[in-house]
């Protein structure tokens, strides 16, 4: 092989290898290639999922706060409860020696 010869081999093999590369990259962009509806659509959806984490993070708070509420009331409550008892407790034990001594009373 001389030297004009191994010139177009090496021509001709760079050809083929630039066409196929070629003929590689126009497949990949056929294959890929997103239309402009599919793009809106995209969009579209992106903008729901922001306006649902939105309302996700705003119902989070809100729970949050709800949540504080009623721990606050239950807190409360079982204050109020706890004095409730503890009044009762006192009436009973007042009420039991009012009893006793009424009946010392009667008795004597």
């Amino acid at each position: 092989m001389n030297r004009i010869e191994f010139i177009i081999a090496t021509a001709i093999i760079l050809f083929v290898a630039f066409a196929l590369g070629w003929f590689a990259n126009w497949l990949v962009h056929k294959f890929i290639r997103v239309s402009q509806s599919d793009v809106g659509e995209l969009e579209r959806l992106a903008q729901e999922l922001h306006e649902a984490e939105e309302t996700r993070d705003q119902a989070i708070t809100y729970l949050q706060q709800r949540e504080a509420e009623l721990t606050n009331q239950l807190s409360q409550t079982e204050a109020e409860l706890s004095a409730t008892m503890d009044g009762l407790r006192e009436a009973r034990h007042e009420a039991e020696s009012l009893r006793n001594e009424l009946e010392r009373q009667r008795a004597g």
